[in-house]
């Protein structure tokens, strides 16, 4: 497995210099920042992601005012207590992309958060404070305790939200490949701690956060 600096190098090739490259390197928000996220932007952005898996997400990004409206403002006790009123007035509201069961999701996902703000006094206390060495424990939790936030779509909503997160994309898969980490895009628990291994170690070599090593990974390919 190739250092950090070796595979950053490989990177600042393909993308004109280390100059260049640095300027296409997000980096993730301050734990300050992540605290003062509202709850219901939790929910919010986790919702975006879900009607925007395998749909067109610039349908969704045009329709986002009439979701944010329908939904409350995606009030977590408000969604979580959502009855069969809600449902059917929803399901028939052309403001929102009609899925049924993407708009049980977010009552299911406003009942996960709500736990998660009952056990740690608020989302962003329970999600901004997980280890990022332990980042693979996080979208496993996602994908158990919440509604279709597994894959792509926990990890895209953690990266839109500003949090210290790797997203397994073709490219980042491809470079964990050729450094011998897995074999495949990893499904199994086996293989993303595989992968999180070799993160903690390039984060140990660099100092860098997890979204700035992803980032590198995947522009080194």
């Amino acid at each position: 497995m190739r250092t950090f600096d070796e595979i950053y190098d490989i990177a600042a090739e393909r993308k004109g210099g280390a100059d260049a490259l640095e300027a296409l390197i997000d980096k993730p928000k301050s734990l300050d920042e992540l605290l003062a996220i509202p709850d219901d932007r939790w929910l919010s952005r986790f919702a975006r992601q879900i009607f925007s898996a395998g749909f067109s997400w610039k349908v969704i990004e045009a329709k986002w005012e009439g979701f944010e409206e329908a939904f409350h403002g995606f009030d977590i006790g408000r969604c979580a207590f959502m009855d069969d009123e809600m449902f059917d007035r929803l399901i028939q509201d052309t403001r929102i992309v009609r899925h049924g069961g993407k708009i049980t999701s977010v009552r299911d996902n406003a009942v996960f958060l709500s736990d998660l703000r009952a056990e740690s006094g608020s989302v962003a206390k329970a999600i901004a404070g997980w280890p990022a060495d332990d980042y693979v424990g996080l979208l496993l939790m996602l994908k158990k305790r919440g509604s279709r936030l597994g894959g792509a779509t926990g990890q895209y909503s953690l990266r839109m939200l500003g949090v210290d997160s790797a997203i397994f994309s073709q490219d980042v898969v491809a470079r964990l490949v050729a450094e011998g980490v897995i074999d495949k895009a990893p499904t199994s628990k086996r293989a993303f701690y595989q992968a999180q291994d070799a993160l903690n170690k390039w984060r140990a070599e660099s100092g860098r956060s997890l979204t700035e090593i992803s980032r590198v990974l995947a522009m080194s390919v």
